[in-house]
C-alpha cells in the first residue's frame, strides 16, 4: 500500500522536477551562477545534476504535503 502511495508522490515530483530544470535552464546559464558573490566552479553537467536533485526533493516535498492533506482523519489516526 505504501508503494503505491510513494509512487503517486515521487513519479509525478519527477516530472515536475525535469519540467521546472527545463524551465530554469532555457532562462539561466548555469556558468552565470554565482553563489554568495562566488562563481560557481562545477561543470554545467554538474549544476544540471544538482539542480535536478534539488528541485526534485522540493517537488516531492510538495506532493507528500498535498497527499497528506488529502487523507481523512482516520487514515491519518491510524
Amino acid at each position: 500500500m505504501w508503494q503505491a502511495k510513494w509512487m503517486a508522490i515521487v513519479w509525478p515530483a519527477f516530472l515536475a522536477a525535469g519540467v521546472l530544470e527545463i524551465a530554469v535552464f532555457a532562462v539561466f546559464d548555469p556558468q552565470d551562477l554565482h553563489w554568495n558573490g562566488v562563481p560557481l566552479t562545477l561543470s554545467r553537467q554538474a549544476i544540471y545534476t544538482v539542480a535536478f536533485f534539488v528541485f526534485w526533493g522540493v517537488t516531492i516535498a510538495s506532493s507528500t504535503l498535498t497527499a497528506l492533506l488529502d487523507m481523512s482523519a482516520d487514515e491519518v489516526n491510524q
